[in-house]
């Protein structure tokens, strides 16, 4: 397995997530970043910057890898959706996203040659809407016009730009409010429809009033695997930084195992990292502080 560097810190949890999706299904399919680029038609310092959290990869890369790993498109699409809202999120107000690479295009240029050719791009671009305003009659002092603008026309094209940043900023933040809301609350629907079985351990302590929220631990065999009444899945990519019932389930069957992930509080964390390691070395697998499917399924045993 690929020895990854660590993803930025700043990165958000949500881009995270699909960068280490990612990373697993490259490593599963044993193709170094040359051969990926031939297979997908992105480039290798494309795949380089997409696996390094540096640069969010586009829809069509994300399906691209999904078919050559034999995983399932339709999961990564939503991962790939969710990932786009928060990288969204991180560049609003600052700059332009990065254009997706294009399929068979040459390796991108590094950041200092795109710095040294951005401010002529512009100039380019403001000539070619200026020349097709003038060929379709509009007047020299529209906003297009090339001569120096008065104050007026400055002041008046600021307020735009000020009101449309604004405008923006807003959607981005309600559809965060309201696509958080509606994982919660399918995350606390789910754990609360678990099957009923033969209870096997005792709940752990609930949340206090003003302290962090933990999650009980009401573990129970069902149908030859293990499950604590947080969460039902086999396969979720749980890494340090993310949070969620999904880590909680994970949290109690470590505790379960006879490992210590620290408080059953959903949130994946050291105590939880280090726990994780434990069980895969005692497991025989793969030992990177990463629950993936192989690890899912040691835990459920």
């Amino acid at each position: 397995m690929s020895r990854w560097k660590a993803l930025p810190g700043e990165l958000d949890p949500r881009v995270r997530q699909l960068v280490v999706r990612l990373r697993r299904l490259k490593d599963h399919s044993g193709l170094s970043l040359r051969q990926l680029a031939a297979k997908t038609g992105y480039s290798a310092s494309s795949w380089e910057r997409y696996l390094g959290g540096r640069s969010l990869p586009p829809r069509e890369a994300v399906e691209a890898m999904a078919r050559i790993g034999g995983d399932d498109p339709t999961r990564l699409l939503a991962l790939h959706e969710v990932a786009a809202e928060a990288w969204g999120e991180g560049r609003a107000g600052t700059s332009a996203p990065d254009a997706p690479d294009a399929p068979d295009a040459p390796d991108a240029p590094d950041a200092t040659e795109v710095t040294g050719t951005a401010g002529a791009a512009r100039a380019a671009h403001t000539v070619e809407v200026a020349g097709a305003l003038q060929a379709a009659g509009a007047d020299d002092t529209g906003p297009y016009n090339l001569s120096a603008p008065n104050e007026e026309t400055r002041h008046g094209r600021s307020l735009r730009v000020a009101l449309v940043a604004g405008a923006v900023a807003l959607v981005l933040a309600v559809s965060s409010a309201v696509l958080l809301a509606v994982r919660l609350t399918d995350g606390d629907s789910r754990a609360s429809a678990a099957p009923l079985g033969s209870a096997t351990s005792s709940v752990s302590p609930s949340a206090s009033p003003s302290g962090p929220r933990t999650y009980a631990c009401e573990v129970e065999r069902v149908d030859g695997r293990w499950y604590a009444g947080n969460s039902r899945t086999r396969d979720a990519v749980l890494a340090e930084g993310l949070a969620g019932p999904e880590v909680a389930e994970a949290q109690c069957l470590l505790r379960r195992a006879g490992f210590a992930p620290g408080v059953v509080d959903g949130i994946f964390g050291p105590h939880t990292k280090s726990a994780v390691e434990q069980l895969q070395k005692r497991a025989g697998l793969v030992v990177d502080g990463i629950i993936g499917r192989h690890t899912w399924g040691a835990l459920r045993r």
